[in-house]
């Protein structure tokens, strides 16, 4: 009687520790939720919803988007950083939310790198260096020569302090030495208009919601920001190429877990991140905007650690972009 007394009060000891496991074994029994950390429409939203249709088809349940926008997507970061590490709450992190906002809000960031775990990376985005027609310069080089030929430089439109085209051109003059002043929007749509209408001398973009209006000629490519040219806009050189060398900087898009998820859970999404990247489908969908999907890993490896050395690279490249340029959001 007491060694069954004994069993049976090891088993109630047992059973929470269980509970954790199975409810591992048994991931995902009920939808997941991707958290879009900017509004409806541009490249985030697009590529978290079908990223989201993508993860529900392989994982077995459906992938709830829900945009929750508000201070560079630190408002939607926060909120998942803060959910329960159960696997069910997910972020679309982009360079913004995993890397630059880091170095640009600085003691006013609402969380920290270790907040979240590292899932996978669906894509990156290279960003495209503009001007309007009317801007009579036709490359690189003679746009530096047009900064620092006029008093007070030229200014530059971008989507919003602390995007990725923002700290891109922060790049650009720590490398050119040209004098421009940032005029920032809230998103790519009111800037471009104001490029259009030359409002603005220079612009800085993600190539997917530029590209209709380059190709339109409404505005004209001078440099691509990625390392290698654009398969949708093959005539134009990358900053590399066009003189500035190492230049390199792509916006991108993965996925983070509220820190604390258990491993197995974020192995498995990280597979279905990995496999969404991979797929012919997704790719096709996301290269006609200008995306591009190369993988992190060779088959068979870990997304989540390869994402990780991924961001932690990110961090610190546009943290010494923000030191030295002095990019901050006041």
């Amino acid at each position: 009687m007491r060694r069954r007394g004994l069993l049976a009060a090891g088993a109630l000891l047992a059973a929470p520790a269980l509970a954790p496991a199975r409810a591992q074994e048994g991931f995902p029994n009920r939808p997941i939720r991707l958290v879009i950390p900017f509004t409806p429409a541009g490249t985030t939203d697009l590529t978290g919803r079908l990223g989201a249709e993508q993860l529900g088809r392989r994982l077995g349940q459906p992938v709830i988007v829900e945009n929750r926008a508000g201070a560079g997507g630190n408002v939607g970061a926060e909120f998942v950083a803060r959910s329960e590490p159960d696997g069910y709450t997910l972020l679309l992190t982009t360079i913004g939310t995993g890397a630059i906002n880091f170095a640009v809000y600085g003691d006013r960031m609402p969380y920290r790198p270790q907040d979240l775990a590292a899932v996978g990376l669906f894509m990156r985005v290279p960003n495209v260096l503009m001007v309007p027609p009317e801007v009579a310069v036709r490359d690189v080089a003679g746009l530096v020569a047009l900064a620092k030929s006029r008093a007070g430089g030229l200014n530059y439109g971008t989507a919003g302090i602390g995007s990725s085209p923002h700290v891109c051109m922060e790049l650009f003059g720590l490398m050119t030495g040209a004098a421009m002043t940032h005029v920032p929007y809230r998103g790519s749509a009111p800037m471009l208009t104001e490029l259009m209408a030359g409002r603005v001398d220079v612009g800085m973009d993600n190539i997917p919601s530029s590209l209709p209006f380059i190709k339109d000629g409404k505005l004209r490519a001078l440099a691509t920001t990625g390392a290698a040219r654009s398969a949708v806009l093959p005539e134009v050189p990358t900053l590399a190429e066009a003189g500035l060398a190492g230049f390199e900087a792509t916006a991108w898009f993965g996925v983070l877990a509220p820190a604390g998820t258990p491993p197995a859970i974020v192995a498995r999404l990280g597979a279905a991140v990995d496999a969404t990247a991979r797929d012919a489908d997704f790719r096709a969908r996301m290269g006609v905007l200008g995306g591009e999907l190369p993988a992190l890993t060779a088959d068979g490896g870990s997304a989540p650690a390869a994402f990780e050395a991924f961001l932690a690279a990110e961090r610190a490249k546009w943290l010494d972009v923000a030191r030295r340029s002095g990019a901050r959001v006041e």
